[in-house]
């Protein structure tokens, strides 16, 4: 079932080590979007239901998969990195999705609310705490075209680059030419390696 606010910021300092306004915004960010699927005991009966698409890697996103439950390693949580405060909740089940985004027109409602409190992120972690869900996100109805390698419990063939010789899991490969590459030797590495392996594969 999902937990009153206070038990959630428990929960999530234990996970990311304190509590911020982010942690607070992350936290109502996800209660609202799984109340507006209907989804009430996400890390219960309805865990199997949920993928959660995440745009940051900040401290919002610790507390989204407090509320969530969706993780990496379980293939429910989907980073999708456009720096925005942000989440999509989409329900497996009903085949519908939310998107919600914090305002950014909530700091300066903090401000407003507290301007006794000198420090900023004092201000914005009382005000996030008591500010209504209306005036701290927007929402939208979504569609999210989620493939079958997407899943958790996907089982599929594993492949090798013929380049570098790695195995490649969830159809993530590339094919060049009839060749069979991993995306780092098809040019779509993050990482520049030191030494002469994979020194034809060019860096993005």
């Amino acid at each position: 079932m999902l937990l009153g606010l206070d038990e959630y910021i428990r929960a999530a300092e234990r996970v990311h080590g304190h509590v911020c306004a982010g942690q607070i915004l992350g936290l109502r960010l996800a209660v609202y979007g799984l109340k507006l699927l209907g989804i009430k005991d996400p890390t219960g009966k309805d865990r199997k239901r949920l993928l959660t698409y995440v745009e940051i890697d900040r401290c919002a996103t610790d507390a989204i998969t407090v509320v969530t439950g969706c993780r990496l390693g379980k293939r429910t949580l989907k980073a999708v990195d456009f720096g925005k405060l942000a989440a999509t909740f989409w329900d497996l089940q009903q085949n519908r999705g939310v998107r919600v985004v914090a305002k950014d027109t909530a700091r300066q409602q903090a401000d407003q609310l507290y301007p006794g409190i000198p420090v900023k992120a004092l201000r914005q972690l009382r005000a996030y705490r008591e500010m209504v869900d209306q005036d701290l996100f927007e929402f939208e109805w979504v569609s999210v075209a989620v493939r079958s390698e997407d899943l958790p419990g996907y089982v599929g063939p594993r492949l090798v680059c013929s380049v570098c010789g790695e195995s490649i899991n969830f159809k993530r490969e590339v094919i060049e030419d009839d060749r069979i590459l991993c995306k780092a030797c098809a040019g779509q590495r993050y990482y520049r390696p030191i030494n002469n392996q994979c020194e034809h594969a060019p860096v993005a």
